[in-house]
């Protein structure tokens, strides 16, 4: 039964600490990576390789919105007529006609460009009509040829099921291709890019890795479960372990000096078309073309253009509302220059954040409370400096879910120190609760911080109780039959002397101290004391029935009480204290107890006693009284029985 609780304990708390390990990891990691991002990784702004010609208000106010597509044609024709950009990257979709006349200047446009690369997208849901999508399917295997060899060995891709159909003057006028699909996190923020996808048996290259491998003279590309590499070493780009598809992450930069969108240069797209018209005038451009040599060319929307349906916003790490033509522009430069986010294995971010939860718990365990916070939040202090670095170099590691783990570690750990500190003070309790009386351990317990030597005096009043002649009994019988009457004895009295707010101070052999006033605050601690007396005195006679029934001796006790002033408290030494009652009057309490010998009487108070029970006792006056160590002599009186 013990084996079952604990192994149910434990399954509970493993299970609790596997939900917080995936609800922090799923929900909130993503936040931490963002900031880590923004402040260690994201240190430097875009290449300038690349440019980004922007849809922007500029454009927008010259021509309204929405365009005819031959209005592109300018922007098109500047860079293949008077520029040697590597490659040019469209960031649009076009899946259907609009102006037949505008459609066909801008298919005739860009016919003639041959490092020209235009977006599609892959759908999950299939084509509305199957059998358009079927030949439309068997055209863009025919004509986009794959520049990438599969040779993944676990590959499990999500079973994309439709493509955005080109219209057949755009599909005859488009060379090459790339998808530009992005899959934002659960929280709607762009932090992966899939360079690759399968679609019908084919892998497809993103926009920027087509743009990468047509600058490279269409050289082939290999995906591997781990990497996409390029044919001669260059290209290097990890894969996160996803059985859903192949995914990198995104490697942001800094946001351009005033700018919260775009971490690239930029240029109006209505600049390049004047620049255009002035270069075919035979006037100086705006823009000079051989800005643009050499370079990797995108074409999109503003992300605040003012148009409906021209905004292009994306949620990133380093900004709310970043372009999605920078996004695409960053993960070409991330291909460009191999500068790839390396994530560590998610086993590797399981065991750390087991092994610091260990380390804290066992220093949880091993150290008092301020040396445990100050050495727990020192290593997580530590942590995070690492993972700062990590980040600083790209890597990106689990930094929020450790720390958070260490914290419920934490508390649950002095969760766990306090219960079962608790259980052990209880079990000392009750251990020394048999030794010292149960209510001067709740007072030690109580004031346990303010314990130390001294006291102070108080009217008390104390009882002593004897067995009479029971040295010389006890020489008769066995030692396990004097303990085993002794025993019962106590056991029978001390609920007696608790019940009338009295204090068993010790036992001496066969005789009893109790205190009545302290540390129990009892204004009426004499008549409880008498009270307790009566009382002990008819338990023996229940007793004397029983043991003598038993075959043991009948025995007599006998009881004296005395109430004065007296120290009580702590005396002792600093290592090792005894809370009790000093002073004459506890002398002689004792002695006028040793009377009942003399008067052959069972109980015995004193006249100071006397004096605050004598409206509730039937006593008779003892005088002149010879007590041991006394001068003068005293009157006693000896307690027949209560009569209130």
């Amino acid at each position: 039964m013990r084996f079952l609780k604990f192994l149910l304990i434990s399954i509970s708390v493993i299970l609790f600490f596997l939900a917080a390990y995936f609800v922090t990891d799923t929900l909130f990691e993503p936040k931490a990576y963002d900031q880590m991002v923004n402040t260690f990784t994201a240190n430097k702004t875009g290449s300038d390789e690349i440019a980004l010609i922007i849809i922007d208000d500029k454009s927008i106010g010259r021509y309204r919105w929405p365009w005819k597509r031959n209005l592109y044609c300018p922007i098109y024709k500047y860079f293949n007529e008077y520029t040697k950009a590597k490659v040019v990257l469209s960031d649009s979709i076009v899946i259907s006609n609009d102006d037949k006349a505008a459609d066909n200047e801008f298919f005739n446009c860009i016919s003639k460009i041959n490092n020209l690369v235009v977006g599609i997208t892959f759908q999950g849901r299939p084509y509305v009509d199957a059998k358009a999508g079927k030949i439309f399917d068997k055209k863009l295997q025919h004509k986009y040829k794959s520049c990438i060899i599969d040779e993944r060995e676990n590959a499990e891709d999500y079973e994309y099921q439709s493509a955005s159909m080109f219209p057949d003057g755009y599909y005859k006028a488009v060379k090459n291709i790339g998808f530009i699909t992005f899959l934002p996190g659960l929280d709607g923020y762009m932090r992966v890019a899939m360079p690759a996808l399968k679609y019908k048996g084919v892998l497809y290259p993103s926009l920027s890795l087509k743009a990468y491998s047509m600058a490279n003279n269409n050289r082939k590309l290999i995906a591997t479960d781990n990497y996409i590499l390029g044919e001669h070493g260059h290209l290097k780009m990890p894969l996160m372990n996803d059985n859903s598809g192949m995914y990198t992450l995104i490697k942001f930069y800094k946001l351009r000096k005033g700018s919260s969108s775009y971490t690239h240069k930029t240029y109006s797209a209505i600049d390049i078309m004047d620049s255009y018209a002035a270069l075919k005038a035979g006037q100086k451009p705006l823009i000079n073309p051989k800005e643009f040599d050499n370079k990797y060319i995108l074409i999109g929307a503003n992300v605040k253009a003012a148009a409906t349906g021209l905004a292009d916003v994306k949620e990133t790490p380093i900004s709310s509302d970043q372009s999605g033509l920078d996004v695409q522009a960053t993960c070409l430069d991330n291909i460009l220059h191999n500068d790839f986010m390396r994530t560590v294995p998610a086993w590797l971010n399981f065991v750390m954040t087991v092994l610091l939860m260990i380390l804290s718990f066992v220093i949880i365990r091993k150290f008092s409370l301020f040396p445990a916070v100050i050495s727990v939040s020192t290593m997580l202090l530590a942590y995070i400096v690492i993972c700062a670095v990590m980040f600083r170099q790209g890597y990106a590691i689990n930094i929020l879910t450790p720390v958070s783990m260490v914290v419920i570690t934490m508390i649950f750990a002095y969760s766990y120190k306090y219960i079962l500190e608790d259980k052990n003070k209880e079990k000392i309790k009750t251990a020394m609760g048999k030794y010292i009386s149960e209510d001067i351990m709740k007072d030690v317990v109580k004031n346990i911080d303010e314990l130390k030597l001294g006291g102070k005096k108080a009217n008390v009043t104390v009882l002593f109780a004897d067995i009479r002649g029971f040295t010389s009994m006890s020489e008769k019988m066995a030692a396990d039959e004097v303990s085993a009457i002794l025993n019962e004895y106590f056991t029978e009295i001390e609920p007696i002397v608790s019940e009338n707010n009295g204090v068993i101070n010790k036992f001496i052999g066969d005789a009893v101290m109790a205190i009545f006033g302290e540390p129990i605050q009892d204004e009426n601690h004499a008549k409880n004391a008498v009270r307790c007396a009566c009382m002990m005195l008819d338990k023996v006679k229940e007793l004397q029935k029983k043991w003598i029934a038993e075959g043991k001796p009948k025995i007599e006790i006998g009881i004296g009480i005395n109430t004065g002033e007296a120290f009580v408290g702590n005396i002792g030494s600093e290592k090792r204290m005894e809370y009790t009652v000093i002073g004459d009057m506890v002398n002689l309490a004792s002695r006028i107890e040793g009377n009942n010998k003399v008067y052959k009487t069972n109980l015995l108070i004193s006249s100071s006693t006397y004096d605050y029970v004598k409206n509730i006792v039937d006593a008779i006056k003892i005088s002149n009284v010879h007590i041991r160590g006394k001068e003068k002599p005293l009157d006693l009186y000896e307690v027949i029985g209560l009569i209130k």
